[in-house]
């Protein structure tokens, strides 16, 4: 095991630095919302500075013929500028463009140096279009310098010595295009990648939040509807008994207060760990908390049901050493069945819990009853969460659940749950 290196604290950013790259992104944004400002400004300034070295006799101080006709050198620099402001949307036509003027340029011996424009137009070629553009693009802004060796020969250099420098600056042109493209991609892929996992955090709050929802109603169904359950065939009991045996009135009556009691501990429990700590009153505070039932709280369970008017027997095999996960849904699996006996299985109906444990954590547990076979209703028509509620404990696990009626000639409703052996960690 190699031990964790610790992460170094995130260090602010210089102020110089952080301005720059504000400045840079503003700058961005305003070319983003209105390209074609920037674009006239920068083809704008080299038109002028082509017109200025015209007219001021400056491209004859490096002309190979300076006694090039100005009416020539002058429409050559503005056909070598003006494609400029296309050098973004269309770099490989603006290319194209040019190259007629600097070939003639180069024919001519004016050798003007806005024909060194065109290394702005390779440079976007390289950054805007694919790749292999490159090979034609780093051709046709060769063929100046050839024709100038092909025309002029040595007097205007060893023919190396143009051709390589021109092929380096286009080089280096080249390079840049493709380093500053190298990294707006990867910009844009770690953008991307942003975006996708905050989509993706997104998703996984909602279904955690969906997740969480479904707990707590299986949790709120469980605890209302078997106490619920208990206190109507408790209360139902105490009606029937009150005009023969008061004592066992006032017995129900006790028992449905404990029931209620239990209930009301249960939900405020469970309502309390849903509030937020700005609700409890200040840090101070903390909800009053209780562990989840367990298989120590059968007998509990038991005993309520029976007084409810249930009888229910019990046949338990091997030794219990689960952990808590597998003993709640085994707890509320068999709530679940003995609420729904209450429920539809009708008077005179006994139920009965065949517990067995087994090797390695796998347990398999059978309640039955002997009330009316007739089928549950539909939870997708009831609107009912038991039985899902019960797959899905038991899906945890990866155990299998069976819920229906007993088979023929034997009357009631069989629950029978499968929990395998826990996966080694």
């Amino acid at each position: 095991m190699q031990p964790v290196k610790p992460v170094p604290e995130d260090r602010a950013a210089e102020p110089l630095t952080e301005y720059v790259q504000r400045v840079n992104r503003r700058i961005r944004a305003f070319d983003h919302r209105h390209p074609l400002v920037w674009d006239l400004h920068l083809t704008g300034f080299w038109v002028l500075a082509a017109l200025i070295d015209a007219t001021s006799g400056g491209w004859a101080n490096v002309a190979h013929n300076p006694d090039a006709p100005f009416g020539l050198v002058l429409v050559l620099s503005v056909a070598l500028s003006v494609p400029l402001l296309w050098r973004r949307s269309h770099p490989a036509t603006a290319l194209l463009v040019t190259l007629p003027p600097a070939l003639v340029s180069a024919w001519s011996g004016a050798a003007l140096q806005a024909a060194l424009l065109q290394l702005l137009l390779v440079h976007h070629i390289a950054l805007r279009l694919p790749l292999r553009n490159l090979w034609w693009a780093v051709t046709l802004a060769t063929a100046p310098a050839c024709v100038t060796v092909v025309r002029y020969g040595d007097s205007a250099g060893s023919w190396n010595q143009q051709v390589g420098s021109h092929l380096l600056s286009l080089g280096v042109a080249v390079l840049i295009g493709i380093t500053v493209r190298t990294r707006r991609d990867y910009t844009a892929a770690l953008e991307d990648r942003a975006r996708r996992l905050e989509t993706e955090r997104d998703q996984q709050v909602r279904l955690a939040a969906a997740a969480e929802r479904a707990r707590i109603a299986r949790e709120m169904h469980d605890i209302i509807g078997h106490n619920l359950s208990v206190i109507t065939g408790l209360a139902d009991g105490g009606r029937y008994a009150a005009a023969k045996s008061p004592d066992r009135a006032a017995q129900a009556l006790d028992a449905i207060g404990t029931t209620s009691r239990q209930a009301l501990g249960e939900l405020r429990r469970l309502l309390d760990v849903l509030r937020d700590d700005d609700q409890d009153g200040g840090a101070g505070q903390t909800p009053e908390l209780a562990p989840q039932p367990a298989l120590t709280d059968l007998d509990r369970l038991l005993d309520g049901v029976r007084q409810a008017g249930l009888p229910v027997r019990t046949t338990i095999k091997g030794e219990p050493a689960l952990p808590e996960g597998r003993q709640l849904t085994l707890y509320r699996v068999i709530q679940e069945a003995l609420t729904n006996t209450l429920k539809h299985a009708g008077p005179d109906a006994t139920a009965h819990i065949d517990l067995s444990y087994e090797a390695g954590g796998a347990v398999t547990l059978t309640v039955t009853d002997t009330g009316r076979t007739a089928p549950l209703p539909s939870p997708a028509l009831s609107g009912g969460r038991g039985l899902p509620g019960m797959r899905e404990r038991t899906s945890l696990y990866g155990g299998t659940l069976e819920a229906g009626p007993r088979p023929a000639p034997e009357q009631g409703w069989r629950v029978h749950l499968h929990l395998p052996e826990e996966s080694p960690q």
